[in-house]
């Protein structure tokens, strides 16, 4: 189960966000028992990139083997 303030990894791209695949959030909200999220990204600095409401299969627990990766914020 995905808890807020958990770090989760976008599984899937999200487009009209400018979020890829592999993007790391917060998630602020659970909806439903688990089944959606209010997912909040952040740049490096701590400014807010985006926050959109994602499905649970759309994301995923960050594991404890993992590290962050940066790119650069491209916005369609």
């Amino acid at each position: 189960m995905i808890n807020e303030h958990q770090r989760i990894v976008l599984k899937t791209a999200v487009p009209s966000e400018g979020l890829e695949a592999g993007d790391v959030g917060t998630v602020v909200h659970v909806y439903r028992d688990g089944l959606a999220f209010e997912v909040e990204f952040l740049t490096l600095d701590g400014r807010t990139a985006a926050v959109a409401t994602l499905e649970a299969s759309q994301v995923r627990p960050v594991s404890g083997s993992e590290i962050t990766h940066a790119r650069e914020l491209v916005r369609v």
